[in-house]
């Protein structure tokens, strides 16, 4: 058996991506472990690797969906079928779909829609509306952008003598002591609070009630809260809501989500303190910062919501999930304790007294199979490491057997 060694006023923000691939963690982490897995190649010519480290696809696009990108695009080349720019906020067609789809009954209309380029550059797009002088608190662990956003906009003050957290971010620990959702009733108020869910890293998904406390506490303390939830078509609990629009009071909520295709939804009752629209101040950012979804994607964003679209979509959901459980399972059955997977395509495992980046050279060394370490994503991150569920299924189950293996 082998063994690791011991060494503005109140208002929110909810962002949501609507695709089946996962975020990329931030350069400086993904080059650490990019050269980790060159060292690796060349170290063993012949090994065959499985990597199941960043979040990204390895199945098909559904080809009613790259059929009808394809058509778009063969129709530019005609005088019928060219078409310029379109609308920054994009094309009314698809603004309307994605609320036909996703928030028929939360009285969200097409007009508060903002079609994108995806989540992480509505991330910074959201930050310039921000500004550089509020405060910010985020889940530790959780995705890099938020904090580095927060670093390249001046937000998140001096970096503190540890070298893993900066002195103006405030760092709520979701660790499995409290069920991955912060001890609000000992939270400092901040300004602005990123949460997300299903979270990535850990793959938990909140509650209901704790997203009920979620909003009761930013109510009271006229906090913003920027919500994403990029993994929401992976839920599967029916007490995990898919979007914060489900929470009630959540129309004072701005939400977003999107191959490189997302939305943002702000409503038109968000008001500042003096009563003026946000929304008509995220639409000057968005017209003065982004010229529009590439048409092409927007045609292929349109065809995913048709309903075969949808239905294909949803199966490549259903193949990622039971790849989470395949890992899950094969982890668990060795005595390792493993958290999300149910909720999200993550698979958050523990390994006590260890150091994250010791665990994922060892297991690369000893299987050929690549992870990430927890520590990437926060200083709570620290003895975990996050597998990814993105990946052919022959190569989910041979690095299944050969987890189990090198625990056993």
């Amino acid at each position: 058996m082998y063994k690791f060694p011991t060494t503005l006023t109140s208002m929110y923000l909810a962002m949501q991506t609507w695709r089946s691939c996962g975020m990329a963690i931030c350069f400086l982490r993904w080059f650490h472990i990019s050269r980790l897995e060159l060292e690796h190649i060349e170290k063993y010519p012949n090994a065959k690797l499985i990597s199941l480290g960043i979040g990204d696809t390895t199945e098909p696009v559904p080809q009613i969906i790259t059929s009808t990108m394809a058509n778009y695009a063969n129709a530019l080349s005609t005088a019928d079928g060219y078409t310029g720019y379109g609308p920054e906020q994009g094309h009314k067609a698809l603004r309307k779909a994605i609320v036909k789809a996703f928030y028929k009954d939360l009285q969200i209309k097409d007009t508060e829609v903002f079609v994108s380029d995806g989540a992480q550059c509505d991330i910074t797009r959201l930050q310039l509306l921000l500004g550089s002088k509020v405060t910010i608190a985020v889940q530790d662990p959780s995705f890099p952008a938020y904090i580095d956003s927060s670093v390249i906009i001046g937000q998140a003050g001096d970096l503190k003598g540890d070298g893993e957290r900066y002195g103006s971010i405030e760092y709520m620990n979701c660790g499995p002591e409290n069920n991955f959702f912060p001890d609000l009733a000992t939270t400092p108020r901040a300004d602005v609070i990123f949460f997300c869910s299903p979270n990535n890293p850990t793959g938990h998904a909140a509650t209901r009630k704790q997203l009920e406390l979620l909003v009761k506490f930013a109510r009271d303390n006229g906090s913003i809260i920027i919500f994403d939830s990029a993994y929401s078509s992976y839920v599967q609990d029916d007490h995990c809501p898919r979007s914060i629009f489900e929470i009630p009071g959540s129309r004072q909520f701005a939400g977003f989500t999107g191959v490189r295709l997302g939305w943002t939804v702000v409503p038109d009752e968000l008001l500042y303190s003096n009563g003026f629209p946000v929304i008509h101040d995220f639409n000057r950012i968005v017209c003065t910062c982004f010229n529009g979804a590439s048409n092409v994607a927007q045609a292929g964003g349109l065809a995913c919501l048709s309903s075969q679209g949808f239905k294909a979509v949803n199966s490549l959901v259903d193949y990622y999930m039971e790849n989470a459980n395949i890992l899950g399972e094969a982890l668990a059955s060795v005595g390792l304790q493993v958290y999300g997977g149910a909720n999200a395509p993550y698979i958050w495992v523990h390994f006590p007294g260890s150091i994250s980046w010791d665990v994922c050279k060892d297991i690369l060394e000893e299987t050929h199979i690549i992870t990430v370490p927890g520590s990437g994503f926060g200083p709570s991150g620290e003895g975990f490491l996050r597998l990814s569920a993105f990946g052919h299924r022959e190569c989910i189950l041979e690095a299944a057997a050969r987890l189990k293996t090198l625990f056993l």
